[in-house]
């Protein structure tokens, strides 16, 4: 079981615009010619922040007509907010806010041994990390950039150092960064 952040992001390191769009990521390819469909089938619990999850809500046409329903995991989710949000119809999310030790505990429960996905956003999974919880981060890195938006990480991670495992071209505009991170003193 392992905790992974797996994400794609601009050439310049950021996931999202300002304003939360994923536009600029859906030219660069197909989510079906990735790693994704291994990925997520060894996934047994989520965590996302609540931009994230409000993004699925914006965007829920998009997602039905990719996956045919308005919410694409099976899986138990944790959103962090601490906003009332609306459930989205057949989604199994828990909403929470505060620590992310003890969600991290309940998740690995959920999971039954798969592993445990931090969907994002940055600072969120910056929050695993700095608790000691995040094992590696898979990163698929597009050929755009965008200036300026949500980082990938927004932490100064100098050690323990991420250390670099797998490096895969995905077609002429990705390609995925797969790092362990390493554990000790920070």
């Amino acid at each position: 079981m392992r905790t992974q952040y797996y994400t794609a992001t601009s050439l310049d390191g950021f996931i999202a615009t300002e304003d939360d769009s994923l536009e600029w990521l859906f030219p660069l390819g197909d989510m079906e010619h990735s790693s994704y469909p291994q990925f997520i089938e060894n996934v047994g619990a989520l965590a996302m922040g609540s931009s994230t999850y409000e993004w699925m809500m914006r965007n829920s046409e998009a997602v039905i007509e990719s996956v045919g329903s308005p919410w694409p995991y099976t899986q138990a989710t944790w959103v962090f907010t601490s906003r009332d949000l609306p459930v989205i119809e057949g989604a199994d999310v828990r909403f929470v806010k505060g620590d992310v030790r003890p969600v991290h505990a309940a998740m690995r429960e959920a999971a039954a041994g798969k592993n445990l996905w931090i969907v994002g956003g940055g600072d969120l999974v910056g929050q695993f990390y700095d608790s000691g919880l995040l094992d590696e981060m898979i990163v698929q890195v597009g050929s755009v950039t965008l200036g300026k938006g949500k980082p990938l990480l927004p932490r100064r991670v100098l050690n323990p150092i991420l250390k670099l495992t797998a490096v895969q071209q995905m077609g002429s505009t990705m390609v995925e960064l797969r790092y362990d991170v390493e554990k000790g003193e920070k």
